[in-house]
């Protein structure tokens, strides 16, 4: 029972490490990711710092680097804390095989002091001859022999336990030396989070003093934030509009069709038209002055529901509305390569804060001259300059993404669109930095319009 308990032990042990080396896998992709996206924030730093003048460019690549650096001192200290799990189950992995091979040696000893001491007893000859018939001889062979093979497969449990043991500790070592590496990592971290939020507030203390400017800039930006979003609604309200039209014309079409099909009928069979005996064709009707029956065809029966904008999509509109929401979490950037320099909702100024503004989407910050593409095919709604930048607009059945502060355009309005091609460069917005905003609107089935969190719905 005490071996049973041991290597059920040992068993469970093993699957526990199993589960924390998944886990730790997956902290070491964050790590690298958050490590890259500290390298792509510092590229974005080093080209605001061309400027002599301090912008709110360079203060907000500095707040989103010093916040992926504590990102990463947190992730640091969740592998760490993983690794004292490894550490920890591993010692009892190795106090359970040692004590399994402290009674395998137990064992083996008895054994073989067993037989020391029957060893006259043992001679095979001897012990096979003094059977009383073939049949035992052939038995206490077989015994014999099976004796043997459980010595020496007790040796071999022996050895296999005692390599099993030293690849362990040698593994446990390997895994203490990197937390000793990562303790050194988050050590290093910590000091350049304090010189970067030093850095951060030399940059505040310098921007506090241009205030007219600052108030200016965000002024402008209020003015171009309601105007797209005003822009928006028209723009989905009108396609809420153009989607009823042609759902009424397709259902007039139909009834126009089906009206044309009895009136054929009826005029290719006079009988049925007079009769009433074809019921879903004709309608009896009595006159009570006559007393006399006519007839007139049935009116075609067509389901009317134009009010909703989702039930008066295509199907294949319909269908491409699905694959844009499956894909939730999994939509490509508008960008290549950059960094969200601003979430989505209401957000405090950096340098202002009394000052609140409100984002409808999320601001990605990246290279000069970069081309934004469209997240999932669809169709351009609309292209329109708003103050600041062109906006592009392009329907996905019920959502709606918006490109937001483009220097140019590439495309035009009614054009079809993939995943991915370009439909425009990002520009340069008034406070220095080469920003796209990105936003994600949907239509409700009562027709109202939401806007989501597009980091959300971007791969992560």
């Amino acid at each position: 029972m005490r071996i049973l308990y041991v290597l059920l032990f040992c068993l469970f042990a093993k699957s526990v490490v199993a589960q924390q080396s998944a886990s730790r896998s997956d902290l070491e992709k964050r790590r690298e990711s958050i490590m890259q996206a500290i390298r792509e924030t510092q590229e974005q730093l080093e080209m605001t710092k061309k400027d002599k003048n301090v912008s709110l460019a360079q203060l907000r690549a500095l707040q989103n680097k010093l916040a992926a650096r504590q990102r990463l001192i947190g992730n640091i200290n969740e592998e760490i804390s993983e690794i004292n799990k490894n550490i920890l189950s591993s010692s009892h992995e190795i106090s359970g095989l040692r004590l399994n091979l402290d009674m395998l040696k137990v064992r083996y000893a008895q054994s073989v002091r067993y037989a020391y001491k029957n060893r006259a007893s043992y001679n095979m000859i001897a012990f096979l001859f003094s059977a009383t018939d073939f049949n035992e001889a052939i038995r206490r062979l077989k015994y014999l022999k099976k004796y043997r093979d459980y010595r020496k497969e007790q040796a071999e449990q022996i050895r296999t336990t005692q390599t099993k043991i030293e690849k362990k500790i040698g593994e446990l070592n390997t895994v203490k030396s990197q937390k000793d590496v990562l303790r050194a990592a988050e050590e290093q971290q910590k000091i350049a989070v304090q010189q970067e939020a030093n850095e951060t507030d030399k940059v505040v203390r310098e921007l506090k003093g241009r205030e007219k400017e600052l108030a200016h800039n965000i002024d402008q930006n209020r003015k171009a934030a309601r105007n797209v979003d005003q822009a928006i609604h028209r723009i989905i309200q009108k396609e809420i509009e153009l989607a009823r039209r042609k759902a009424e014309e397709e259902q007039r079409k139909k009834r126009e069709e089906q009206a044309r099909s009895m009136n054929n009928y009826s005029a290719t069979n006079p009988s049925n038209a007079t009769t009433g005996t074809s019921s879903k064709i004709t309608v009896e009707k009595t006159n009570p002055a006559t007393n006399t029956i006519t007839t007139r065809p049935r009116e075609p029966r067509v389901a009317s529901n134009t009010s909703s904008y989702i039930s008066n999509l295509t199907p294949e509109v319909a269908a491409l509305s699905a694959g844009f929401e499956h894909n939730r979490g999994r939509l490509p950037w508008p960008v290549e390569k950059g960094f969200i320099s601003q979430g989505f909702g209401k957000y405090q100024h950096p340098v202002e804060t009394k000052v609140y503004l409100e984002n409808n989407g999320i601001d990605i910050s990246t290279n000069p001259g970069t081309a934004v593409r469209a997240v999932f095919p669809g169709v351009v709604t609309s292209v329109f300059f708003a103050g600041l930048g062109s906006v592009v607009v392009i329907n996905h059945g019920e959502f709606f993404t918006v490109y937001n502060g483009l220097s140019s355009v590439s495309v035009k309005k009614d054009q079809s669109v993939s995943g991915k091609q370009t439909i425009g460069v990002v520009g340069t917005n008034n406070e220095g930095a080469n920003v796209v905003n990105f936003q994600i609107w949907k239509i409700t089935k009562g027709n109202q319009s939401v806007k989501l969190d597009p980091a959300q719905w971007i791969a992560r």
